[in-house]
């Protein structure tokens, strides 16, 4: 299938492994040339020789950023301007907050969650839209968790977060849509990921057994009987920000090998 999005400018943040690697890896597939973002400066560098197979140097920005912080985000998007003139795609991704029952969680880890995981979004959607309104083409795609759409206890601020993502994602999709801008959110299953291999750990600990039996554990639980490779979740992002998905908008998508069983 032809996405029609070669030479697209996309930005992915949180790029340099896991899901956000692979989503900007597939877009690169596709042609766009990136901008993307990471804390860590080793896995970025490591991200932008994997991107260069796909692209050449003059189509890939690797910015060290923090999605936590309001001025290493707009430093970013300066810096995506200054090189592509516009950003046509826009995919926020960030690592999981805190993990913790509710009564175990104090309002230090509330605040840090708000600003990683909700604010980042907020704020890099005030950046792109008007670019993107300008001409009448956007796609933006938040990548969020299932947790969304299913509670899980030990992920409270990741659930309420989350939740809340899926009510932008449709409230700004109603907002933006007469400027020819889409807005979806992709939401992510148990994937085998550094997040995954982490909250295994921690549940491996309060079950006394190992992290590999917690893994299995999960999978169990999956219609699909595995875990998601981060590729998996990639492609449907992908196609989200294609032109084979303009009339998609205002959705979160369960990517989740069939865990949620609501039927809406």
């Amino acid at each position: 299938m032809e996405l029609s999005i070669s030479g697209r400018v996309a930005m992915v943040a949180a790029a340099s492994k896991g899901i956000g690697k692979a989503i900007a890896i597939g877009l690169a597939e596709e042609g766009c040339r990136l901008s993307v973002c990471s804390r860590s400066a080793e896995t970025l560098e490591a991200a932008r020789q994997d991107l260069l197979a796909y692209i050449g140097p003059q189509d890939v920005l690797t910015v060290q950023a923090d999605v936590s912080s309001a001025e290493d985000l707009r430093v970013w998007y300066e810096r995506t301007i200054e090189r592509y003139k516009t950003v046509d795609i826009l995919v926020t991704n960030t690592g999981g907050p805190p993990a913790a029952k509710f009564m175990e969680l104090t309002d230090t880890q509330w605040e840090s969650g708000v600003e990683s995981t909700l604010m980042n979004v907020v704020r890099l959607c005030r950046m792109v839209i008007p670019t993107m309104a300008e001409k009448g083409w956007g796609r933006i795609i938040h990548v969020t968790s299932l947790v969304a759409k299913q509670p899980a206890d030990d992920l409270t601020i990741s659930s309420t977060l989350r939740t809340g993502l899926s009510a932008l994602t449709r409230t700004l999709a109603n907002q933006v849509g007469p400027d020819g801008i889409t807005v979806n959110a992709v939401l992510p299953g148990n994937t085998l990921t550094d997040r995954a291999y982490h909250l295994a750990g921690l549940r491996a600990k309060a079950q006394g057994i190992t992290e590999e039996e917690a893994l299995e554990q999960t999978a169990a639980k999956v219609p699909l009987r595995r875990l998601a490779e981060p590729r998996e979740i990639a492609d449907a992002v992908v196609y989200l920000a294609s032109e084979r998905a303009s009339y998609i908008t205002g959705v979160s998508l369960l990517v989740d090998g069939g865990v949620v069983q609501s039927p809406i």
